[in-house]
């Protein structure tokens, strides 16, 4: 592996970063620029239906950065042999951030489907529910946590 991390490092730092980029950067957009507007919106049916479909959007665009950001980082963890270095405490925690923020994506995700077939059911209390905790709990906990795994990260790279 590491063979494999030395010939091709660059791509693989540059693939986690962005894919982190991605993932954080488009879950900024969504909970501080796009919420914003989509609370513009009178109707609150129509209200649902697109912060739901907003949402849907999003997780299709970052589930495979995500996917390759777990990916990248357990090459980068053996390629620069982090697991037994004095840099292991800080490797792990990172990447176990992302693996917290993983889950609480697939919960996120979980809950907006819900919230889809409640809004095609005309339960829009139900839709309400599932979608108020996603906008007001789940992104912003990620956020925190990806920015520190993103610190984290760079105080890591900056000791390699």
């Amino acid at each position: 592996m590491e063979n494999f991390f030395a010939e091709y490092r660059t791509i693989i730092v540059f693939l986690h970063v962005l894919s982190g980029v991605v993932w954080v950067g488009g879950m900024v957009a969504m909970r501080y620029a796009a919420h914003p507007s989509f609370l513009e919106i009178e109707s609150p049916a129509k209200r649902l239906e697109r912060i739901a479909h907003a949402l849907k959007n999003l997780f299709t665009i970052v589930v495979p950065f995500v996917i390759v950001l777990l990916i990248t980082a357990v090459v980068m963890i053996m390629g620069y042999g982090l697991s037994h270095s004095e840099h292991a405490i800080l490797a792990h925690a990172k990447e176990a951030l992302w693996v917290v923020m993983a889950l609480n994506l697939f919960a996120m995700i979980y809950r907006r489907n819900k919230a889809q077939k409640a809004l095609e059911k005309g339960d829009f209390v139900l839709a309400k529910d599932q979608l108020g905790l996603i906008g007001k709990i789940m992104v912003p906990l990620n956020i925190a946590l990806g920015v520190i795994a993103i610190f984290l990260g760079a105080s890591l790279s900056g000791s390699l």
